[in-house]
């Protein structure tokens, strides 16, 4: 039987694993949470850093080097000393609740049946569609074992949790199929940006950006861009460079902290939502995925260009009027699509206008997110 909570104080363990302090759904809940309650908070840091407290937050920094080459299955033994150290928080902290940011690479059920053992409440929030997101650089036969193995640890990663946390409601409904737990037992929290920028057609420029820190394939974006490139538009990456876009004519930014970033997504004209993340084009982790980019794009004022297979962002953008959406494969009928989005460019911003305060985080949606947290 579950404890009830509403209305007390409580002391809840947030593991943010291999992510950083700042990351930004992590760091959400940690300080949507620190408001009425006591938060522990572990998380991933390359640094010297020292555990320390600041007001109810005690912060828990774990130094981890992470690996950027190599065989997966070495990285995977490499986690074990850092999976034995969270495992030994939530073995031995004084806690009520354990809200689990991404399983545990080599003890992937442990810190479940601790938490579970000792009587405590867990909430386990789905970033990714695990199953498929983890390891997924593996070659096809080796891959679909692993994720057969993945999907029955999943299983009972959800069996064991009280409250599974997902991004998007096709995420959570394809997964309650595979797996049999119940709705009433999940919540959706998608990945909201934090601020609007009201749409300024007088400072947008005739330019089409792609956001992020992780490099993604856009083998079938390129063609398509060089044609718009020699009808005028220009192309940045914001937030990184990568020699993956080396034969397309493009400006780039370095890493920008979230505001300057903003700031940089509202000046162009589109932002670009689609790509690969990995070779098989029926990756779930991408089809059902509504990324922060995504949010972050229409909240900064800018349409987004979507990939008509991401079914998620793309059944928004055709409903809201907010962008356009493209099959990448079919060239003519994506330029198509582009340059009358662009001709219609005042309706889509008037659109976009309307519909920003859906795609931020308010008091309401905090509030939401902490009632369902403390039943």
């Amino acid at each position: 039987m579950v404890k009830q909570y509403e209305g007390e104080i409580m002391k809840i363990l947030i593991i943010g694993y291999m992510h950083p302090k700042l990351d930004k759904r992590v760091s959400r809940t940690v300080s949507s949470l620190s408001k009425s309650h006591e938060i522990i908070y572990q998380y991933w840091t390359d640094r010297e850093e020292k555990k320390y407290q600041d007001g109810n937050i005690t912060y828990i920094p774990i130094k981890y080097t992470k690996g950027t080459k190599g065989n997966p299955f070495k990285k995977l033994i490499n986690r074990r000393t850092l999976d034995k150290i969270i495992c030994d928080l939530v073995e031995n902290e004084d806690y009520d609740i354990l809200y689990m940011h991404h399983f545990l690479a080599s003890r992937p059920l442990e810190p479940f049946k601790i938490a579970k053992k000792r009587n405590k409440k867990i909430v386990y929030d789905i970033h990714e569609y695990h199953p498929e997101n983890f390891l997924a650089e593996l070659p096809a036969i080796i891959g679909d074992l692993k994720t057969a193995v993945l999907w029955h640890l999943f299983k009972k990663q959800l069996k064991l949790s009280d409250l599974a946390i997902f991004v998007s409601g096709e995420t959570r409904n394809d997964v309650i199929d595979k797996v049999g737990i119940t709705k009433d037992k999940t919540f959706i929290m998608p990945n909201y940006a934090n601020f609007i920028l009201k749409p300024d057609i007088q400072k947008k420029q005739k330019e089409i950006v792609l956001v992020g820190k992780v490099t993604r394939k856009i083998e079938d974006e390129k063609k398509l861009l060089n044609i718009l490139i020699n009808k005028g538009f220009s192309f940045k990456v914001i937030g990184m460079d990568s020699q993956e876009f080396d034969d397309i004519p493009h400006a780039s930014t370095s890493f920008l902290p979230y505001n300057e970033m903003m700031e940089e997504l509202s000046k162009a004209a589109f932002s670009l939502i689609s790509y690969n993340t990995v070779k098989d084009r029926h990756y779930k982790n991408d089809i059902f995925a509504l990324p922060h980019k995504y949010y972050d794009s229409i909240a900064a004022g800018t349409p987004v260009i979507v990939k008509e297979s991401f079914v998620s962002m793309a059944k928004q953008v055709e409903e809201l009027g907010i962008g356009v959406v493209i099959n990448p494969s079919n060239i003519e009928q994506s330029i198509e699509k582009i340059q009358k989005a662009y001709e219609n460019y005042e309706t889509i911003l008037k659109n976009i206008e309307k519909y920003q305060k859906y795609f931020i985080w308010s008091q309401e949606k905090e509030q939401e997110f902490l009632k369902i947290i403390e039943l």
